[in-house]
């Protein structure tokens, strides 16, 4: 049997990682600034991870969700108080399009409505609803089609209210920070607006924090710079360092019912286990404000960079939308330079490290970028 070929792989195999430091198959040392799409938010390997996991894996690995699992509970206590929404919520469940499918479903259930308004360039995931309110046509299949779905454009709230006051809406869903996209941020004056449009039309507001939280922006999710509070927030990447784990956390006002929602692996306690240390991780070694520090400093250090268009985003969620010039600095990064670095299309190139970044790290990536710019 063959791998089902759907990825474009670079030919490099890494099999060892270290905070920011990768290792290849040959002994190459790579410095990574894109922590797999944001996932890696710990660092690669951190101690303490690794050993709450070899402990919980020594003591039991799973069991369903047919028993109680105390890591559960203290895993959403943990992550309301760090997060600040602690009177909500968590169902767990194993990715970020799973978190998506079951958010919509969840607004449905509580409106009795079938609609879902979306933003243009949005992704949510590869899933039948997720992958429906992503605005790519070419991943989805005829069987993802529906006229559920309607798309606005980003930031334009006017846009927003013509659609929602046509009826019929369950929720508007928008990502902290469009991140495939090539990391564009909805401003804080159209969040207000959407919260205050979701009041008015009984829409449910879900925030995909999916890539955009967990610290990533300086904020433990992205929308928290704007003071709005979200009905629904999803998050998933940065949750689990690796290990896959998804959350919904679920307004107080949204009732849950037996068999509403379901998972077999959701919540399982590897998954949760690993979470906690995630949490331990940040909260210990103050990686939100490391994420705010290193990114100020990035912010700082591409300011008019020849090399760029425009620079965009929030602490440790970066966009550098290239000059057509520049179009082949991403693989000059990584082959000459041994940056891992991601992109969204030929013209932006996407830094999403660890929030364990150093300041020496940092430093180290704009000077290669300098070098190779001259």
């Amino acid at each position: 049997m063959n791998l089902f070929e759907v990825y474009k792989l670079w030919d490099i195999e890494p099999v060892k990682g270290l905070n920011t430091t990768l290792w290849d198959k040959d002994g190459n040392v790579y410095t990574d600034l894109y922590g797999g799409h944001a996932v890696i938010s710990v660092g690669h390997c951190h101690p303490h991870y690794v050993k709450m996991l070899q402990e919980q894996l020594g003591k039991l690995g799973f069991y369903s969700n047919a028993v109680q699992n105390s890591l559960q509970r203290d895993l959403a206590a943990r992550l309301g108080r760090v997060c600040g929404y602690d009177d909500y919520d968590l169902f767990l469940c194993n990715s970020g399009a799973e978190a998506n499918e079951n958010a919509l479903k969840v607004a449905s259930f509580h409106t009795g409505k079938a609609k879902v308004l979306a933003f243009r360039k949005a992704f949510h995931g590869r899933t039948s609803g997720a992958v429906a309110a992503t605005d790519n046509p070419k991943i989805q299949a005829p069987f993802n089609a529906t006229e559920n779905i309607v798309f606005a454009p980003l930031n334009d709230i006017e846009a927003v209210e013509t659609e929602l006051a046509k009826g019929g809406f369950a929720a508007v869903i928008i990502e902290g920070i469009q991140g495939v996209a090539g990391i564009y941020e909805p401003t804080s004056c159209f969040l207000h607006g959407l919260r205050e449009l979701c009041d008015r039309y009984g829409c449910v507001l879900i925030l995909d924090e999916i890539q955009s939280g967990y610290g990533r922006t300086g904020k433990f999710f992205a929308h928290q710079h704007s003071g709005v509070r979200a009905d629904i927030i999803t998050t998933a990447k940065g949750m689990g360092n690796g290990f896959p784990i998804g959350g919904v956390l679920i307004s107080p006002s949204i009732k849950a019912s037996y068999g509403m929602l379901g998972t077999t692996f959701g919540g399982n306690h590897l998954a949760c286990t690993a979470a906690l240390a995630v949490l331990d991780i940040i909260e210990n070694e103050h990686l939100v404000e490391n994420a705010a520090k290193i990114g100020e400093y990035f912010r700082s250090a591409f300011e008019g960079d020849k090399a760029l268009k425009e620079y965009r985003g929030k602490g440790l969620m970066i966009g550098m939308e290239l000059k057509d010039e520049y179009l082949g600095l991403r693989d000059r990064l990584l082959f000459e330079r041994h940056f891992f670095t991601g992109a969204a299309g030929a013209q932006v190139i996407r830094l999403l490290p660890s929030l364990t970044v150093s300041q020496e790290t940092a430093e180290s990536f704009v000077n290669a970028w300098k070098e190779l710019t001259l």
